[in-house]
């Protein structure tokens, strides 16, 4: 049904990334550029209960701004949303953004997970945005980086047991074609549930003490049974989880149109992970979309949870490799 696609076939898209392994952190810019430098279509769908994001409100369908410049997804939780700050900065230095005043003002949406405990408490600032957005800005077409990088740099899942049982996670993608059509889903996988594999069983999550992958649920009960009630992620105080998207396309969506892709795309998080949108997760899924090909907004939806579906499975696969 579908052929693979890469970033060669949506070349009015540029993403980077900035890793920091010594802090265990980083982000990942996507830009709109060349035939679509004014910008793309934007929208989100938030489902976590913790989200930490900037901009998403001006992505609502009724609000006036239909397009954004560039999407930055990272970690170091709310402190890392200062990334987008570096972007914009990144872009403007370019004249990319609206003009206002002998001035450009990008419009960058952010949203960030949370993986403070990994490495140092560090995140992203504004340096290393404008040096993930320099990368998109400047990105070939060629293999974009997977695994431990970007935004997965500090991402871990399966954290319903013990904090040492979860397993490391990372960034990934997919891309896919139908005909003219091409969706390119991107995913951060830090999430609190487990991995799923294409045959419904654990890719990745709790490890047991033989080091294999157990359901999640029996892990939170065993921490209970065991007296260690505040075990894991969510009672220690802290939100250590999100999962984090953006879905690229060429298709032609309003506003309106991108939100439903963008909802339709979560149900990719949910055959992936379980479970999945919890209030200790802040998943959330941008959508980008150039509009040089008239096609179903469903088509689109339908390709992108697929894509997200796959990316969040190499996302993890790239860790392990």
């Amino acid at each position: 049904m579908y052929s693979p696609a890469d970033f060669f076939d949506l070349p009015e898209f540029g993403a980077g990334h900035f890793t920091d392994l010594g802090a265990m952190t980083g982000c990942t810019a996507f830009v709109a550029r060349g035939d679509c430098a004014g910008g793309a279509t934007c929208a989100v769908d938030v489902r976590g209960g913790a989200p930490a994001t900037r901009e998403t409100d001006l992505l609502r369908p009724e609000n006036m701004v239909q397009k954004a410049n560039a999407v930055m997804i990272g970690g170091g939780s709310a402190f890392g949303l200062e990334a987008a700050c570096g972007a914009m900065e990144a872009l403007a230095a370019r004249k990319i953004g609206f003009e206002l005043a002998g001035a450009h003002v990008p419009i960058v949406p952010a949203a960030c997970l949370f993986d403070l405990p990994v490495g140092k408490a560090a995140w992203p600032d504004k340096a290393a945005g404008a040096a993930a957005c320099a990368a998109a800005l400047d990105f070939d077409g060629a293999e974009l980086a997977q695994g431990v990088v970007g935004a997965g740099t500090g991402a871990t899942v399966g954290k319903m047991g013990m904090p040492e049982q979860a397993s490391k996670s990372g960034f990934g993608w997919h891309g896919l074609r139908m005909g003219d059509v091409v969706v390119i889903g991107c995913v951060a996988v830090n999430a609190l549930g487990n991995v799923l594999a294409e045959d419904g069983g654990w890719l990745a999550g709790v490890r047991d003490a033989e080091g294999g992958v157990m359901d999640p649920l029996a892990a939170a009960a065993q921490a209970m049974a065991t007296g260690a009630a505040s075990a894991g992620a969510e009672a220690e105080g802290g939100v250590k989880n999100t999962t984090l998207g953006v879905v690229l396309t060429n298709a032609k969506l309003s506003k309106a149109q991108a939100t439903k892709v963008a909802q339709q795309a979560q149900d990719g998080y949910a055959r992936a992970i379980k479970p999945v949108h919890t209030t200790s997760d802040g998943d959330a899924i941008f959508v980008m979309a150039s509009g040089k090909v008239e096609v179903p907004p469903d088509m689109v939806g339908i390709m992108a949870a697929d894509a997200i579906e796959a990316a969040i499975r190499s996302a993890v696969r790239h860790v392990s490799a």
